[in-house]
């Protein structure tokens, strides 16, 4: 029996690092690993939900409709940038009574505007397809999207609250926040291409 070929491609697409890598090492490093679990499941149940609706065709809607494409592609990298700033300003969780992670609502909601889930989950439904119908595909793509990106939220973001260990002066978190606001803010760029 082989194995198909769309989980490794999934796999290597989500784990190597994009918005939401980037959002989940930083709220891990910043939260810990409990406090960053609502993010963690809403991003995977977000990234699973986007991949699904790939699969149903809304992604050959946005290709049809330039316009609807580059309005999304502003409010994401508009989005996108605001996350930044704010890494970009953060200090240590105990700096900041109002800082708090990324609700699972805000999580599963930010894969509407994530440039990369979107450019991984078009490209899979297009490069391995299952041969199936549309329910079927989009239910394949979903549970394979959900399923590879939940183990990589929970390697990400505990790499995070490891990571806290060893940023022990508030120069070490300042340049790990700007370094991680800078990376982020390098996504909103993406959105456009």
């Amino acid at each position: 029996m082989s194995v198909d070929p769309l989980y490794l491609f999934v796999f290597l697409g989500l784990f190597s690092p994009g918005p939401n890598v980037i959002l989940l090492t930083s709220s891990g490093a910043r939260f810990g690993f409990r406090a960053t679990v609502p993010h963690l499941l809403g991003v995977a149940a977000g990234v699973g939900v986007t991949s699904g609706l790939t699969g149903l065709g809304i992604g050959a809607i946005l290709l049809a409709y330039p316009a609807l494409k580059l309005t999304l592609s502003i409010l994401a990298s508009g989005w996108i940038l605001w996350m930044a700033w704010g890494l970009w300003n953060a200090r240590r969780k105990t700096a900041e009574a109002e800082a708090r992670p990324m609700t699972f609502v805000e999580a599963v909601l930010f894969q509407w505007v994530n440039p990369k889930v979107w450019a991984v989950a078009l490209t899979a439904a297009s490069a391995y397809p299952g041969g199936q119908g549309p329910l079927s595909e989009a239910l394949r793509l979903a549970s394979a999207f959900l399923g590879i990106n939940l183990g990589v939220c929970l390697f990400w973001t505990g790499a995070g609250a490891l990571l806290a260990y060893l940023l022990t002066t508030p120069l070490a978190w300042r340049v790990f926040n700007r370094a991680m606001a800078v990376a982020l803010a390098g996504f909103s760029v993406m959105v456009f291409l």
